[in-house]
């Protein structure tokens, strides 16, 4: 089986939970939460995660903050990689019932790279900073939450992205410890 037939026999299990998820984005405050989220979820809270590290905490912040940015950029090139070879489009495009609640970064859908950059940094920072993770771990469900309530990703891109951004954290840590 080809990964274009998997996509779309996955496509069509995946479809009731896409419609009903995408649902709430009719709801005008869900939405606008969710766009929020999302937006949030584009790097500005990283970065600026990134940039009062290093103040908050001195030395082991600035280490930390280097980490997240190599980290980060090497789960860039994975997902975009991915998303290049894969092609899987996006719920909106593909399924009868959902809707585009807010306009994709790029085309494809497969994997979901805010999941993935939200999974990564929250365990990069957490076992730092542990005082964190009462904001970071529900933003991070947020996140990927957002990714399907949008239209823009199926549950198996956020888990791919999960999976794969819980990788990376966990190999980046191996290596820096």
């Amino acid at each position: 089986m080809t990964v274009s037939a998997l996509f779309l026999r996955a496509d069509q299990v995946e479809r009731r939970f896409c419609i009903a998820a995408n649902a709430a984005a009719r709801r005008r405050a869900l939405r606008a939460l969710f766009r929020s989220v999302s937006r949030l979820g584009d790097g500005v809270l990283w970065y600026a995660l990134m940039a009062g590290l290093p103040l908050a905490l001195g030395a082991s912040g600035l280490r930390l903050s280097v980490q997240m940015l190599v980290t980060g950029a090497i789960g860039l090139a994975c997902y975009k990689l991915l998303k290049r070879k894969l092609v899987r489009e996006r719920p909106f495009v593909g399924l009868v019932g959902v809707e585009c609640a807010m306009p994709p970064l790029d085309r494809y859908s497969f994997p979901s790279g805010h999941t993935l950059h939200a999974v990564m940094f929250t365990a990069l920072v957490v076992p730092t900073v542990p005082e964190l993770a009462i904001v970071l771990v529900p933003f991070t469900m947020l996140v990927a939450a957002s990714r399907v309530v949008l239209g823009l990703h199926y549950p198996s891109d956020v888990l791919a992205g999960a999976a794969l951004g819980g990788a990376l954290a966990t190999l980046s840590n191996y290596v820096v410890a």
